[in-house]
């Protein structure tokens, strides 16, 4: 899950609110969302008319405004399209709980058919305006992706396609290739399944049915780490033959 920081300084010498995005840094690196989502990515399977996110307001004594979008897949706000966010703007009591739909619109028949596609969802918590000056208020962003996934390749609940990935060694890393119709979210690669779930690694998402190369060893039997639907971090054991590495199974 990502978050960003969007600082709202209140001066009170005679100019107005300034809102600026900054990062996390020194102090606020401890902040934490007042609102919080109840996943770290989402699915919304093809057929379906809607999906419910559900957020909860942490926060025991002051109420919060949350406020919910979509993004595509180049990060640009979607204000009509194949899905539609509802209600974009609700207030959340202190400790209460509730819910963000994600409809589909006329607009999702034009999705790609045989593949996934890539949208993000955000949700900012924007609290009350102080009533004290010189004020630092911090409000958090929260941002995941959100897959949708046509009809046609819908999957049981606990399916693998991840071990479709192909690895082919490179000098200093692997080409790696995804087949599939899906996107796929790889987090690590070593020469066991420790260093491939606990290494150093750059995280890529390769997209459906296209390859990317990273950096990293190689070895004879290489294990490779990915995200799964429900945000879990399954490893793959793979076997090399020439310049082929394909899956063998669960680490």
């Amino acid at each position: 899950m990502k978050h960003s920081c969007h600082c709202l300084t209140q001066i009170r010498s005679g100019l107005a609110y300034i809102l600026g995005a900054t990062s996390v840094v020194g102090a606020l690196s401890t902040a934490h969302a007042a609102v919080s989502l109840d996943r770290t990515r989402a699915v919304f399977n093809g057929g379906n008319k809607s999906i419910s996110l559900n957020i909860s307001n942490e926060n025991k004594q002051i109420p919060y405004l949350a406020q919910a979008w979509l993004e595509d897949a180049s990060e640009k706000k979607i204000t009509t399209g194949p899905l539609v966010v509802t209600p974009p703007v609700q207030r959340l009591e202190p400790g209460t709980k509730s819910m963000v739909r994600v409809m589909a619109a006329p607009g999702v028949a034009s999705l790609p058919q045989d593949r996934e596609s890539l949208f993000y969802f955000n949700l900012r918590e924007i609290p009350p305006k102080s009533d004290k000056p010189n004020v630092l208020q911090i409000a958090l962003q929260t941002r995941i992706k959100l897959f949708y996934r046509p009809e046609s390749i819908v999957q049981t609940p606990g399916a693998v396609w991840q071990d479709k990935l192909v690895l082919h060694p490179l000098a200093g890393g692997y080409r790696i290739e995804n087949p599939t119709a899906y996107y796929i979210t790889i987090i690590g690669i070593g020469g066991t399944a420790e260093q491939a779930e606990k290494g150093k690694f750059d995280t890529v998402m390769l997209a459906p049915k296209s390859s990317v190369s990273v950096k990293s060893g190689t070895w004879t039997t290489p294990y490779l780490t990915y995200i799964n639907d429900y945000g879990g971090r399954p490893t793959l054991r793979f076997g090399c033959s020439g310049d082929r590495c394909v899956a063998k199974g669960k680490a």
